[in-house]
């Protein structure tokens, strides 16, 4: 680090001490209080892990036909989401390695300490019965598109079927 970076950031913001007998003895006095407040900033934070470890969260938004979202899902849509079931998480304890922009189900870690993880699912959605069946398994877009391939195929031998009827060689004179 830089000599810079210390005395014209840390040292004024007293984010820093210099390292000198005084400032040691005085951070030595003031040890155990600062670790007791991280213990106890620890244990409130496994305490939430708790209620939260493992837990789905539903979050609907609008998106095109192959599934690909109008926007994405950001930290603070996932936080706003936590929020509403527990006390309120920071945008920024929310690990996300990539922004969300299609639905499905993610996988999403949340940093509640500097030592305290969660592990949260999110299903991201269109509607409520499409988070449902992608909550059990299934495959919405994969699924859309073979009715639509169905529904097309359908569609398909009906016009033929018609075609072969309204033909005026077919018929007999």
């Amino acid at each position: 680090m830089r000599d810079g970076y210390a005395r014209n950031f840390l040292l004024p913001q007293k984010k820093a001490l210099r390292a000198t007998d005084a400032n040691r003895k005085v951070f030595e006095a003031r040890r155990a209080e600062i670790e007791a407040r991280n213990a106890e900033a620890r244990a409130s934070a496994e305490k939430a892990s708790g209620k939260i470890d493992g837990s789905s969260y539903v979050l609907l938004r609008q998106a095109g036909e192959a599934g690909q979202l109008y926007g994405s899902v950001s930290p603070r849509d996932i936080a706003e989401e936590i929020g509403k079931k527990t006390k309120g998480i920071d945008k920024s304890a929310v690990i996300l390695d990539k922004p969300i922009k299609t639905i499905g189900l993610y996988d999403v870690r949340v940093r509640l300490h500097a030592e305290v993880y969660a592990n949260i699912k999110v299903n991201v959605a269109r509607s409520q019965d499409e988070a449902e069946r992608q909550a059990r398994g299934e495959n919405v877009i994969a699924s859309a598109i073979e009715a639509e391939r169905a529904q097309a195929e359908a569609a398909a031998k009906e016009l033929a079927a018609a075609s072969i009827t309204n033909d005026p060689s077919a018929r007999a004179e």
